[in-house]
């Protein structure tokens, strides 16, 4: 061997040693590097008490009372938003962004001043009095969170609508609350509005949002209709020159009336006074700190603090969002709003750098997506990709949270730069979310991710994970404002004895019932106040609560096993083939059958490179052409390796070129499947499916 191969051979052995001993410091989760980190409070203890009636509560305080509020200075909406001028300074308080610009902001006092003016034109002009309701018909922005202030600082009631809904939902809100008066952001909405007027006889007024001058055809349409158009900037002159003393509500007092999406009937208005939320926002607010005042003797995360942010994209119409500004307000943060554009959210989180980041399942998984998608060509970015998420995990499970590691830097840093780099709390809800994206989001962002589970009719929270939170597949423990039990569902031999029953929630949360719908309200309110979710779900061994699905989603197959379609929905929705998938069964029958909704950015190159024709109308048109085929093979594969039992894989499916929208009736407001009228939908698609397994059965016997 001559001297230059010595030497070749050397430096590759070094090159070998370097790599080790550098790839072993990357990995080594020790505490010497970087800033001190944030320790979990997790052990091997229980995460919640279980009582004496069978309900389990929050684990860590000395009493098993609920809370209702965090500071005795704050018991209303009202007096939280006063606190937010206090702890801010009268710092900044709602920001907009126009175009590429930075967003610009209003105080504190600003937003209490405008609001106090509209408040003031609202009674005193257009006769409103205390108790009466206003509706706010809007995208997330500025003068949407002014209306709220507003009608909280003169005890009025607000009533979202949900800014998809139809001629139909809107008329029947507006006639059941006999509303008057309604808050919108576009002439399009007004008009819509205009057609509910004979539904809806007391509706008279429209207050149009930076609309000063409205289209002649549209005054025309209200005159006809007998509705009077009023522009946001002159009612809130004229409340300037006549301004009324603030009429400020009690914790009893009703705030809202947020009505359900409803993936079956009409809306119900679920009546939440002050009180709910604040103590819904309490409860969330406690578990987020865990501090000194708890039984974990540790102050997990920092307070929130006027230099924290928050950007407002999920609906203002869902309690998720408003408990979150609620949140924000009582302790002087700011509110910065997306420009209504959800192509245009991650631009929005760069120019506002949010610390506070409350979001959905759906968003995260298109997250993961995108960083599977980046790394989907090359086997050394998959596998670093991997190896970074083992090894933050592993920091995880030692009960380090940090986000400064050599894997941040080569790894997560374009997950840090798309939500702006600050990010220092997320929390997300309304959907279960997977096991595999759950793990990476702990891992991206380098920062405590709580998961919560909940409904409008508990205001928002019910449970939420603890801070440190390492395992999966559960939702954590019951939130101090409340406690849960399960019980019985004999139905389905489901005893609350063995664990598992349908969720039942008591606390300062619980709603008083549906507004004048008593025969729904006593449906799932019993008359000691435990709520009946309509959720199956079962207790972990250390006290957490896992969700199995919608009582009203199981059913049951032919062999007698009760199968729950959301959760094979959310696993196989992994497919990186799948946008959307609905997942059904008949009772006669021993398997289950699925609608999907092929993702086109995945298909059609997929189709280009097999010499297909890239028509995603005509590759769903095909029963047994080869897309069907690979995707069909890919969700068993998904459900194989996540543990999906026979019963519940897929025999069979069909392919469909529409995406399931609000638009067709597919999906509710707030984009959860309206499951009864998919299975009207494809009705007749399940049963050519069953017809044809049969059918393949006899011939193959």
């Amino acid at each position: 061997m001559d001297s230059s191969s010595v030497q070749t051979l050397g430096a590759g052995a070094a090159a070998v040693l370097v790599g080790t001993l550098f790839y072993r410091w990357l990995s080594y989760p020790s505490r010497q590097f970087g800033p001190t980190p944030l320790l979990s409070v997790l052990e091997d203890r229980q995460q919640s008490r279980l009582l004496s009636d069978g309900s389990r509560c929050w684990p860590f305080s000395d009493s098993t009372e609920i809370i209702e509020y965090c500071y005795e200075e704050a018991k209303t909406l009202h007096d939280g938003f006063l606190r937010g001028i206090r702890q801010s300074n009268n710092g900044p308080c709602l920001g907009t962004r126009v175009g590429e610009g930075p967003y610009e902001w209003l105080t504190y006092q600003q937003v209490y001043d405008q609001a106090r003016e509209l408040g003031s034109a609202l009674t005193g002009r257009l006769g409103l009095s205390r108790g009466e309701f206003v509706g706010v018909y809007s995208q997330n922005r500025a003068e949407w969170v002014l209306t709220e202030v507003a009608c909280n600082q003169f005890s009025l009631v607000l009533v979202p609508l949900y800014d998809t809904l139809g001629t139909e939902a809107c008329s029947h809100i507006l006639s059941q609350t006999s509303s008057s008066v309604v808050v919108v952001d576009s002439e399009s909405k007004a008009r819509n509005l205009l057609q509910c007027k004979a539904e809806a006889p007391s509706f008279r007024h429209v207050v149009l949002m930076g609309i000063d001058s409205p289209k002649p055809e549209l005054v025309k349409e209200a005159q006809e209709a007998g509705v009077e158009l009023h522009a946001w900037s002159e009612l809130v002159s004229w409340g300037r020159e006549n301004l009324a003393e603030v009429n400020p509500p009690a914790p009893d007092d009703l705030a809202t009336l947020c009505y359900t999406s409803g993936t079956t009937g009409v809306p119900k208005g679920v009546q939440l006074t002050h009180k709910n939320i604040m103590s819904n926002m309490a409860g969330v607010y406690s578990v987020l700190l865990l501090d000194q005042k708890s039984n974990a003797n540790q102050q997990v995360l920092p307070p929130l603090t006027p230099e924290d942010t928050y950007l407002s994209y999920l609906p203002l119409a869902h309690m998720f969002e408003r408990c979150a500004i609620t949140m924000c307000f009582l302790n002087g943060m700011r509110v910065g709003f997306f420009r209504g554009d959800v192509r245009q959210l991650m631009e929005d989180m760069q120019a506002l750098r949010p610390t506070l980041f409350c979001t959905v399942p759906r968003l995260l998984n298109r997250m993961y997506d995108r960083v599977l998608a980046g790394v989907s060509g090359s086997v050394i970015k998959s596998k670093l990709l991997q190896m970074a998420v083992d090894r933050k995990t592993r920091m995880l499970e030692c009960g380090i949270i940090r986000r400064d590691t050599m894997w941040d830097k080569l790894v997560f840093s374009k997950v840090h730069q798309l939500t702006g780099g600050r990010v220092r709390v997320v929390i997300t809800g309304s959907a279960p979310i997977g096991a595999k994206v759950m793990q990476f989001i702990r891992a991206a962002f380098g920062c405590p991710v709580f998961e919560g589970y909940g409904q409008t009719e508990a205001t928002a929270a019910v449970t939420v994970t603890l801070p440190g939170e390492i395992s999966v597949g559960h939702v954590g423990a019951p939130v101090p404002c409340n406690h849960v039990k399960l019980v019985d569902v004999p139905e389905m031999g489901l005893k609350a004895s063995d664990g598992r029953g349908e969720v039942c929630v008591r606390g300062a949360n619980v709603f008083s019932g549906y507004f004048r719908m008593d025969d729904k309200t006593a449906e799932v309110l019993e008359p000691d106040n435990w709520l009946h979710t309509g959720d199956i779900g079962e207790w972990t061994e250390n006290g957490c609560l896992k969700i199995v699905d919608r009582r009203k989603h199981l059913f049951k197959l032919a062999q007698g096993e009760y199968v729950a379609p959301e959760k094979i929905e959310q696993l196989l929705s992994r497919s990186q083939y799948v946008a959307q998938i609905f997942v059904d069964g008949d009772s006669l029958e021993i398997y289950v059958l699925g609608i999907v909704v092929p993702d086109p950015d995945v298909v059609l190159p997929w189709a280009k490179s097999h010499g297909l024709p890239q028509d995603l109308e005509a590759l769903c048109k095909d029963p047994n052409g080869p897309l069907k085929r690979a995707i069909l093979e890919d969700l068993n594969r998904i459900g194989r390796e996540n543990g999906l039992k026979g019963f519940e894989l897929c025999k069979d499916i069909m392919l469909c070129a529409e995406q399931f929208s609000v638009e067709n009736g597919l999906l509710t407001p707030t984009f959860k499947s309206r499951r009864p009228d998919l299975r009207v939908r494809f009705r007749d698609d399940f049963k050519r499916m069953y017809d044809g397994l049969r059918a393949s059965s006899s011939a193959a016997a």
